[in-house]
């Protein structure tokens, strides 16, 4: 395999990073606080570059996504460090695990509630379904499971959220080739 030149790996990453910014910004809205935002991204960021080879070129995002979460875990494990020295020195009260944005409805603060009732990889699993628009297939690249593994947590997870909100109708259904390339 050919090495690239400086200026080809540049390249590639400026494109990489101008096309992954703006759904990395809206995944990372949504599990960090607005002031660790910045921060993430740029780590992410750090690690597209340092690992420019290992992306796949055809589909970036799923790679990306999962690359985030792993500096996501991250920063909650530095920031939980840091909350418990904080609190043993007695300043500061722990915040809820599930950030959600500011400014949101009473619907949107029970469908956050919703979530949070979920395990942690089930929350994820919806999340990257509802919030960022990805396939089993994709959003088995991020966490990690199984395609088929992720098709079961999703299902499953749509019914906890339908009877956690109280509604009867499952939260809209997949589409049956969902996640799949056209021949």
């Amino acid at each position: 395999m050919e090495t690239m030149s400086d200026a080809d790996q540049t390249a590639r990453f400026t494109a990489l990073a101008h096309d992954v910014a703006t759904p990395l910004r809206r995944y990372l809205v949504r599990r960090v606080s607005a002031a660790a935002v910045d921060d993430v991204v740029a780590e992410v960021l750090l690690v597209l570059w340092r690992r420019l080879a290992d992306v796949p070129p055809d589909d970036p995002l799923p790679w990306t996504y999962a690359v985030a979460r792993g500096c996501v875990a991250n920063a909650r494990r530095a920031e939980q460090r840091h909350l418990r020295l904080v609190d043993r020195l007695g300043r500061l009260e722990r915040r809820p695990a599930l950030l959600a944005p500011e400014g949101q409805s009473d619907a949107d603060a029970e469908v956050h509630a919703a979530l949070a009732g979920l395990r942690e990889v089930d929350r994820e699993v919806v999340t990257l379904w509802a919030w960022e628009g990805l396939a089993p297939r994709e959003i088995a690249t991020v966490t990690g499971l199984t395609p088929n593994a992720v098709s079961i947590r999703l299902h499953r997870a749509k019914k906890a959220l339908a009877r956690e909100l109280g509604k009867n109708a499952p939260l809209g259904g997949q589409v049956p080739d969902e996640g799949r390339r056209p021949r």
